[in-house]
């Protein structure tokens, strides 16, 4: 079946929405923003979010109003990614970095047809890197150009995190890649946790970390990133072990940078060290 969307135009409007979405981003004030949580005390949300995903909708429903959407702030419990042409967007990744103050923000858009990533758009209004993807046509980066940014005097008091099955897997997993030889570990260079995992899968693709493992992630979070890495060489395989096809609405990810050789050793090497069950987000 010939998909009857013009990927290139599409790819042209969510660059545009991107960069005005950037510019309210810039706009806001986050350090006297009203603060919300949603699922737990950890999973903040702004007046910004909401604002940035209401402009999203309308701007793409005003030009293909016959297209599904999907966003993080517009999310109902149940919803479901389908095989139909939808865009999906998160309209701030970051949202903690966001109301810090740290600017590892980024607003991410795609648009998925049969539940694959076909158009991906990524921007940090903060550096101005933009990174984008068309299925077939390789990902692009943007070079910054350099802000100023002032830091507000009034930052926010850091959210308490969670704990369960899930914390522990990962606890224990990194605990693993920086123990040493004679414990079991790897002995990996070093450990991030950066806070946007759309930006995460980017770095991924330009090289600069070597694996982006995560479970807990929505469609939003990645399916523009994962064009992006996929299209610059890299590859998305499950967190859990033994799924090399996962899906984008699948909450469980390991992307894996462009590499001549040696991608399914690093996947495998990885998976070896996982604590029996891995992560679990079935419900």
């Amino acid at each position: 079946m010939v998909d009857p969307i013009n990927h290139k135009e599409v790819h042209s409007l969510l660059v545009e929405v991107a960069l005005a979405a950037g510019d309210m981003i810039l706009a806001a004030q986050p350090h006297i923003a009203t603060v919300g949580t949603k699922q737990n005390s950890a999973d903040l949300v702004t007046e910004t979010d909401k604002a940035v995903e209401q402009y999203v909708i309308t701007t793409l429903k005003g030009k293909y109003p016959e297209l599904d959407f999907l966003g993080e702030e517009t999310y109902t419990i149940g919803k479901k990614l389908t095989n139909k042409p939808t865009f999906i967007c998160d309209p701030i990744d970051g949202t903690v970095n966001f109301v810090h103050t740290l600017p590892n923000v980024c607003i991410s858009l795609a648009l998925a047809i049969h539940k694959k990533p076909v158009v991906g758009v990524v921007y940090n209004p903060y550096t101005t890197h933009l990174y984008s993807a068309i299925k077939g046509q390789g990902s692009f980066l943007t070079m910054p150009v350099l802000l100023q940014v002032q830091a507000p005097s009034q930052p926010q008091p850091s959210p308490t995190r969670g704990t369960g099955i899930n914390w522990n897997i990962k606890y224990e997993t990194f605990a693993k890649l920086a123990g040493g030889r004679e414990q079991g570990g790897k002995m990996v260079h070093s450990l991030r946790s950066m806070g946007s995992a759309a930006l995460n899968f980017c770095a991924v693709a330009a090289g600069q970390i070597d694996v982006y493992w995560e479970g807990g992630c929505w469609a939003w979070d990645v399916a523009a990133g994962w064009l992006i890495l996929t299209e610059a060489g890299g590859i998305v395989v499950d967190a859990n072990p033994g799924n090399w096809s996962p899906t984008i609405d699948g909450r469980r990810y390991m992307a894996v940078r462009a590499a001549p050789a040696g991608q399914r050793e690093i996947v495998e090497e990885f998976w070896s060290i996982i604590p029996e069950g891995g992560y679990d987000y079935s419900s």
